[in-house]
């Protein structure tokens, strides 16, 4: 039975989810399916002609959304129209909330059922938009697997499908190889540092940075720093840390990336998804962060969570050290790296909670491209789903 999915990206992250989503599809009708949409790279990769470039989406901040909102709203009747002229079976909108709740609201009475994949943090702030979505979509298919009752107690169908760090391979990579190819020796210390993706973090966090690896090479003579960057940050990064009192070594690409990862003794990284990679590479790691005085004063009366690191989130207790806003300080981050370095029990708590966060995401089960295929699979020939 042919099936026909209408896929929705505005994206880079989510342009990855789709295209591995479509991978999984087309695996599991046999090639017997038809992809239309918007994507980016990887969708297109996979197979989809997009309907107009993504990067049309890809808008971040007020001052830079307010002058493309005519263009925005243009780009939102376009893809409903191309919608109801395509008549898919299944409409699967990723991420990027905004666009994707506005297109939704348009195809309701439709007939055509929505699926949105990556489920809004309701959990973490403002829970009534768990009402709204309820409204707008047939199914939420979540990363997480706390998130589901949040969107059944507002009456939308959740299925956790899983979080797409778990099929990247990070519990895998290649650490003996990467050291051998760096000339770093099977003894030494490596602390992996990851300043974060976006330009203001990266400007923010690595002058901090700079003033932790002067304090810890004075600590620890041998100290070997492998700093894994991206592209939109890379020159920034390479140079700031060519400052710091002993050379780095610039990692590129994701494959190298989790073999760094491997290599390391410990990490010290920006709060966001690395650490559930890091998590998930069993890497030791301190969590940091910090942002302008006013942005964290609204954060701090809209955000409920005790915890803003998604190991300690997913734990629901406090193994991973954050050091934010005030206490994001050169010494006090000095003092919890040589902790876990100097204390091979406190690295070896980590690594167990890590494996209680492996299994509790359902890392040795199906991948997450699978479990959200199936589930798309079922919805577009209106079949019953069953969840894991």
């Amino acid at each position: 039975m042919s099936v026909s999915v209408f896929l929705v990206a505005g994206e880079p992250s989510g342009d990855a989810l789709g295209a591995a989503l479509m991978t999984a599809i087309s695996k599991q009708t046999g090639g017997d399916v038809r992809f239309s949409g918007i994507g980016g790279e990887r969708m297109i990769e996979a197979g989809l002609a997009s309907l107009f470039p993504m990067n049309d989406l890809s808008v971040m901040g007020l001052a830079e959304v307010l002058p493309r909102i005519p263009k925005l709203l243009g780009r939102v009747r376009e893809t409903v129209a191309a919608i109801r002229q395509a008549k898919p079976d299944i409409v699967v909108t990723i991420d990027a909330p905004d666009f994707c709740a506005r297109v939704a609201a348009k195809l309701k009475g439709s007939g055509i059922p929505v699926a949105h994949y990556v489920a809004p943090t309701v959990w973490a702030w403002r829970p009534g938009r768990a009402k709204k979505w309820a409204r707008l979509v047939d199914r939420m298919l979540a990363l997480f697997p706390f998130e589901p009752p949040y969107f059944q107690r507002a009456g939308l169908a959740c299925s956790y499908v899983g979080h797409p760090s778990l099929e990247a391979g990070f519990n895998h990579g290649d650490g003996a190889g990467l050291r051998s190819r760096l000339g770093i020796s099977a003894s030494a210390t490596v602390l992996c540092v990851l300043p974060g993706s976006r330009e203001g973090e990266v400007s923010r966090l690595l002058p901090v940075f700079s003033q932790v690896i002067k304090r810890l090479v004075y600590r620890y003579p041998g100290l070997v720093i492998l700093v894994p960057t991206v592209g939109p940050v890379a020159a920034t990064v390479e140079r700031e840390i060519a400052r710091w009192p002993l050379k780095a070594h610039v990692i590129r690409g994701e494959r190298q990336k989790i073999d760094a990862f491997a290599a390391s003794t410990v990490a010290l990284a920006a709060s966001g998804t690395v650490s559930l990679q890091l998590s998930l590479a069993r890497l030791p790691q301190v969590i940091t962060y910090r942002v302008a005085r006013l942005t964290a004063f609204i954060a701090r009366r809209m955000i409920k969570l005790p915890y803003v690191s998604l190991p300690n989130i997913l734990l629901g207790r406090q193994m991973v050290p954050e050091l934010l806003q005030e206490d994001c300080e050169p010494g006090g981050i000095a003092r919890a790296i040589a902790h876990l370095i100097d204390d091979r029990t406190a690295r070896q708590a980590q690594i167990n909670a890590d494996e209680e966060i492996a299994a509790l995401l359902g890392e040795s089960g199906p991948a997450p491209s699978e479990r959200a295929a199936r589930v798309v699979i079922a919805m577009a020939r209106g079949e019953t789903i069953e969840e894991d």
